[in-house]
């Protein structure tokens, strides 16, 4: 016969599945409030790294006139290939990584009717720039149209945040899309 008195009894059927449960339930409540908080902090970083890749780029062209007097890389790759930057960086607001440049407009830009003036700046897709008679890169900017949590020379999307030599936010330039046609 056994002794009921030496018999260990566990917690009442049920009791742990539901502390299971809790468990889950909480550890679901907590990463809805952490998810979002942990987005934005990626989505600062990429900022800072936008900044800092797109001032390498300003750099780098400095650099090319510097040496260069009076002209202006045609390509991204001629400024990687004299070694004016150490590598071709990737835009970081984009999943394509593909930046868009800055150029000197020409008299007539394809598909425009605005007269070039100094305060105006032709903005061209990387793959435009075989369609484009001798284009002049001053700089680049990010090919993403999202809003940004920080304000950079006072524009709030990235793709208003321009990176070249001699940005003044005071004075921002009017912008020429590239392929757009301006309505009379």
């Amino acid at each position: 016969m056994r002794n009921r008195k030496n018999q260990i009894h566990g917690p009442p059927s049920g009791v742990i599945l539901l502390i299971l449960l809790f468990a889950v339930f909480l550890i679901t409540i907590g990463l809805t409030i952490v998810f979002p908080v942990w987005e934005t902090q990626i989505r600062r970083e990429k900022e800072i790294e936008l900044i800092h890749r797109g001032n390498q780029y300003v750099e780098a062209i400095r650099l090319f006139q510097q040496k260069n007097p009076g002209k202006f890389p045609s390509s991204l790759e001629d400024l990687l290939q004299d070694r004016y930057i150490r590598r071709l960086f990737s835009d970081p607001m984009t999943p394509a990584g593909n930046w868009n440049l800055i150029l000197i407009p020409p008299a007539h830009s394809p598909g425009s009717r605005r007269r070039s003036t100094a305060s105006q700046v032709l903005i061209a897709p990387q793959d435009a720039l075989t369609d484009i008679e001798s284009p002049q890169i001053i700089g680049v900017v990010s090919s993403s149209r999202q809003n940004s949590f920080k304000i950079y020379m006072k524009q709030s999307s990235y793709d208003r945040w321009l990176f070249y030599l001699g940005m003044n936010p005071d004075n921002f330039p009017d912008i020429i899309i590239y392929g757009e046609v301006e309505s009379e």
